[in-house]
């Protein structure tokens, strides 16, 4: 069984682990890193995550209610506080029970983060910053997937867009993806591929942003995809079109219509991960009614994604032994799989 000792992924660093509107009057339970939580908010608010083990008998924390500023479980009425320990239960005396773990939150930016690893290392300065998630500028809306696949290949996907061309031929696809060249860089802190094509049609889903943002849909535009990959598993790329011959990504905001697409994939198990979609624009930020077309858009697309990626899962656990073939458009996966494996190595010193 996947535990959060085995880890394939890093522990100490704050992923997502719920949209702050999922957890409201009952306990929500989720797996993450191996790790199985339950998050609620008490009565004073705030999220609290604590293991999903109840340490009187075992069971799951996440099927009890909360009441005032503990957490009962539904199977013999022991409650524990927000630190995990036992606070009090019909006709029992509890002040030595075990304690749940409890694990650090953050609530910030619309989503409850969580650090599965080292409760000492957790630090708020090694959120990832979203500035677009505090500024009026800006405006966003997305969603979740729970996707059968080792959240490696969620990044390898996004990192190389190459995809876009078969996988969403009809929605965000064209053949001058595969026709340009991809660049790839890597830092310290992120891997960043890049493509940029010029003077080409739209694609539809960006014929339908183009309208959004008062722009002809039928005009020749440029097109560009930066992709950005950060620790612990977090993607954001910067996608658009302008007007051609206005200057590409640095083009003035009234002749192009761009935006991030925000990709948050937090493991559950080898072969399961959590996957937060969505997308912050810069254009038509109080029309909502497309925040909701661009959303379903984007729920079309991913979706299509979601298949390709389960099945190519079951390809790989069937036939362990298969080498992958690597090519210049993978550099992007390979080097954020890099950057992953480095990390769990300083994990793994820092403990030895």
């Amino acid at each position: 069984m996947t535990t959060a000792t085995q880890a394939s992924w890093p522990l100490d660093a704050w992923y997502v682990a719920a949209s702050a509107d999922e957890i409201g009057d009952t306990p929500l339970a989720r797996q993450i890193t191996g790790a199985r939580m339950v998050f609620f908010r008490p009565a004073s608010g705030g999220v609290v995550a604590l293991e999903d083990f109840c340490p009187h008998r075992g069971a799951p924390l996440s099927l009890g209610f909360v009441r005032g500023e503990t957490l009962v479980c539904g199977y013999h009425g022991l409650a524990v506080d927000c630190r995990g320990r036992a606070d009090n239960m019909p006709g029992q005396q509890v002040g030595r029970f075990p304690p749940a773990r409890a694990f650090p939150v953050i609530e910030r930016y619309g989503f409850v983060w969580v650090w599965p690893g080292d409760p000492e290392r957790a630090s708020a300065d090694r959120l990832h910053p979203l500035p677009w998630a505090e500024s009026p500028d800006w405006a966003y809306g997305g969603g979740l997937f729970h996707i059968g696949c080792d959240y490696r290949l969620m990044i390898d996907n996004l990192m190389d867009l190459t995809h876009e061309t078969y996988v969403h031929a009809g929605s965000i696809g064209q053949k001058e993806i595969d026709e340009a060249p991809v660049k790839t860089e890597a830092t310290g802190v992120e891997v960043v591929t890049s493509r940029h094509m010029e003077n080409i049609s739209a694609p539809p889903f960006w014929r339908m942003a183009l309208r959004g943002a008062g722009l002809p849909e039928d005009a020749p535009v440029d097109r560009w995809q930066v992709c950005r990959f950060s620790l612990p598993s977090h993607v954001m790329i910067e996608v658009g079109v302008a007007l051609a011959g206005q200057g590409g990504y640095h083009a003035d905001p009234f002749k192009k219509a761009s935006s991030i697409v925000v990709d948050f994939i937090t493991p559950e198990t080898e072969t399961s991960h959590w996957y937060f979609w969505g997308m912050a624009r810069q254009f038509a930020v109080d029309d909502a009614a497309l925040t909701d077309t661009i959303r379903e858009g984007q729920r079309t697309i991913f979706s299509e994604d979601l298949e390709m990626l389960e099945r190519q899962q079951d390809n790989l656990s069937r036939y362990p032994d298969r080498k992958l073939l690597e090519l210049n458009i993978d550099a992007g996966g390979v080097r954020s799989r890099l950057m992953i494996d480095r990390a769990i190595a300083r994990e793994r010193a820092a403990t030895a």
